[in-house]
């Protein structure tokens, strides 16, 4: 609506009738507009392609924000000079690419402009800093890993792959827990409770991908697994989605047998596309064994 009335103040100046007919917005202290005037004195306009001349401040000029924000250059004034109401959140993304922010910056624009965070981007992933591989290791008996929205596994710790499924072994696009789950017969098999375990995890999948923005992304994914398992199409066609919760997760091991495992899962980095998913073993019986089996493999690595 801003940019519309904006349109509407040109034309009429335009035009040749006086700017005092109509009420214009007045300027009142801005948070949000001291905070682009400042992002924008941060930019390099020579690397931008503009003119760097005969500049009285650094940084990008106003109307160079606007041409690259594409909103007109009036509009653009009025928003630092806190006039005519807030952005719409499409605008105010076309300001933040314009500014090139940060994700913070750009959520902290959000903030003061709509008092809201911004609906999620997905971003992708397919590794971890060396940090959160640390935090995984630091987990010597307890399986974790880090998956995406997608579900692709994008790393764990020598718990998980003894445990669960050694994705070092497996090709990329292959570690992904749903092509696991209803793609690969021995992972079904160790799943004590395989049918109301794929009714959640399709659940919870749904709501993962809508949340962090990846529902384009997802598509081909989806199609996939509608081709290769019926049972996947079924529950896909459902629409039903859950809530991850802490819960209990009951596995029949090829060698530690019958086994059972808290779930938890924590944000990455404040990433709504990255979750550190946690499985601690709930009896001192699992966990003995479980340490054994980690402390034979890494024994048979060594040697």
């Amino acid at each position: 609506m801003l940019e519309t009335f904006d349109i509407q103040v040109n034309l009429v100046v335009y035009q040749g009738i006086s700017t005092n007919r109509i009420a214009m917005p007045t300027a009142k202290e801005s948070p949000l507009g001291t905070f682009l005037r400042e992002r924008r004195t941060h930019l390099d306009a020579a690397a931008l392609g503009f003119e760097s001349k005969r500049r009285r401040t650094s940084g990008l000029r106003r109307e160079e924000v606007a041409q690259r924000a594409h909103v007109s250059t009036t509009w653009y004034t009025w928003l630092e000079q806190g006039r005519g109401g807030a952005p719409s959140a499409e605008a105010l993304d076309r300001i933040a690419r314009a500014l090139m922010l940060t994700e913070v910056e750009r959520e902290h624009a959000h903030m003061l402009a709509l008092g809201r965070p911004p609906g999620t981007s997905y971003q992708g992933a397919d590794s971890v800093t060396p940090r959160v591989q640390r935090v995984l290791d630091s987990l010597p008996y307890s399986p974790a890993m880090v998956r995406t929205a997608t579900w692709d596994v994008v790393a764990w710790n020598t718990a998980a792959a003894t445990v669960l499924t050694d994705y070092g072994t497996l090709e990329l696009h292959k570690r992904n827990i749903l092509k696991l789950l209803f793609c690969d017969p021995r992972a079904k098999q160790m799943q004590q409770e395989w049918e109301s375990v794929s009714q959640f995890v399709v659940a919870a999948f749904r709501a993962d991908v809508v949340r962090a923005g990846a529902s384009n992304e997802v598509k081909a994914l989806v199609d996939e697994l509608c081709r290769q398992s019926a049972d996947f199409e079924a529950l896909w066609r459902n629409h039903d989605v859950r809530h991850y919760s802490d819960h209990v997760k009951h596995l029949r091991h090829p060698i530690l047998g019958e086994i059972a495992l808290e779930h938890s899962q924590f944000a990455v980095d404040g990433r709504a596309d990255l979750c550190l998913v946690v499985y601690n073993p709930v009896t001192e019986e699992d966990a003995i064994r479980i340490r054994d089996l980690v402390d034979a493999k890494l024994t048979t690595r060594e040697a």
